[in-house]
């Protein structure tokens, strides 16, 4: 392995590190992983063992999903995640290491044809600008090379028309985006445009489902300056509370947590750096109408809190507004709460604004009407000897 020069930057560092780990493995850089053995028959031993990670984002695919894999290396994930979702699915690569690249792209038609399909393209790409297609940038580069002052400025002005009339992913067209331990190589200064360029290329009612290491205690300064232990996934790790509020802030809802290594993967100065993989969902955005819908939580805690803010109570109708009333019944939600259609159904063309600054109770009367006076007979509830 080739140690990144102590003076220089974190980018230099991440880049000469895993330019090297294309040429050779090098185990420092992953955690062990258990992928489905069954997905692996048709990679080579040089992509395998040259794959660097600390999780398994690709059971989170299904098929027919088109699929993001941000830092995407030699491919492995890219074509794990290719043979779940099918011939009807894709799957696009985005990676900025050009040797990284060369390895996915030299083994691209020989794992294309043992598949029987081929759903897979890889991008020359920062995973924090994803409208940027620098394989794009270099075809106009070398058309036109910068050569002074004023051809560097024009070359941001061309960088700019890419991005807008070339995005190289563009706004909400992925069903889900993977990650495998790449967001804590990304710049601290970068970090907020990298969930925002997510969240931006994620479908309403999408997903990401992200693997990475996080630390269990803030990282000094002092080991964030360490080029080694940056392109080493340490020093750059989120705290592991903050790495959650990244995703709440950039307006991901269903924020979970699915897989939590319970030992460090290494400790370093008494901090422990572990492997966790977080899930979280697109479609919490957009109007609040009132329809007289009302939602009751199931239990088992005495009440829950959403991302909003919004508290709902054990068995009690709480309202919600049209919007919520849909989102509680999809995942990862479903199943946690009782829906409750109003009898007679508010168009939406009728509907006006709901209140969501406040936590409100439903009155039984409001679902059913005020002037509601039905009688029945009872149900048909008992077992098959007729005794309740």
């Amino acid at each position: 392995m080739t140690t990144p020069d102590a003076h220089g930057t974190k980018e230099d560092a991440v880049r000469e590190r895993y330019s090297a780990g294309a040429q050779a493995r090098e185990a420092t850089l992953c955690c062990p992983i258990d992928f489905n053995p069954e997905y692996l028959k048709v990679l080579p031993e040089e992509i395998l063992e040259r794959d660097y990670g600390c999780g398994d984002p690709t059971t989170y695919v299904r098929e027919g999903d088109i699929v993001l894999d941000l830092g995407s290396g030699g491919g492995k994930v890219c074509w794990i995640a290719a043979q779940i979702v099918g011939p009807e699915g894709r799957v696009i690569g985005v990676d900025m290491n050009t040797e990284m690249l060369s390895l996915a792209r030299q083994h691209h038609d020989a794992i294309a044809a043992k598949v029987g399909y081929d759903n897979v393209t890889y991008h020359r790409g920062m995973i924090q600008d994803l409208k940027l297609d620098v394989d794009r940038l270099a075809d106009e580069l070398a058309q036109r090379p910068i050569e002074n002052a004023e051809s560097w400025i024009d070359l941001r002005q061309r960088e700019d028309t890419l991005r807008r009339e070339h995005p190289m992913i563009a706004d909400e067209s992925i069903d889900v985006v993977l990650s495998n331990c790449v967001l804590n190589l990304v710049r601290p200064e970068d970090k907020q445009q990298m969930f925002e360029e997510i969240y931006r290329v994620v479908k309403t009612g999408g997903r990401v489902a992200i693997s990475d290491i996080v630390a269990d205690e803030d990282v000094p300064q002092e080991m964030q300056d360490d080029p080694t232990l940056w392109s080493g996934c340490i020093s750059g790790a989120y705290r592991e509370d903050l790495f959650l509020k990244a995703f709440a802030d950039a307006g991901f809802h269903g924020i979970e947590i699915t897989k939590r290594d319970a030992e460090p993967w290494q400790t370093v100065n008494g901090i422990e750096f572990r492997s966790v993989t977080v899930q979280a969902f697109k479609g919490k955005a957009g109007v609040c109408l009132e329809r007289n819908q009302a939602v009751v939580y199931r239990g088992p805690f005495s009440q829950v809190r959403d991302d909003d803010g919004h508290t709902y109570y054990r068995g009690e109708r709480m309202a919600v507004c049209d919007k919520t009333f849909k989102l509680l019944q999809r995942e990862p939600y479903a199943g946690m709460f009782e829906a409750i259609e109003p009898r007679e159904t508010i168009p939406l063309e009728q509907a006006e604004l709901f209140d969501c600054a406040v936590d409100q109770r439903r009155h039984p009367r409001v679902t059913k009407g005020q002037d509601y006076d039905a009688t029945t007979e009872a149900s048909d509830c008992c077992g098959p000897s007729d005794c309740c």
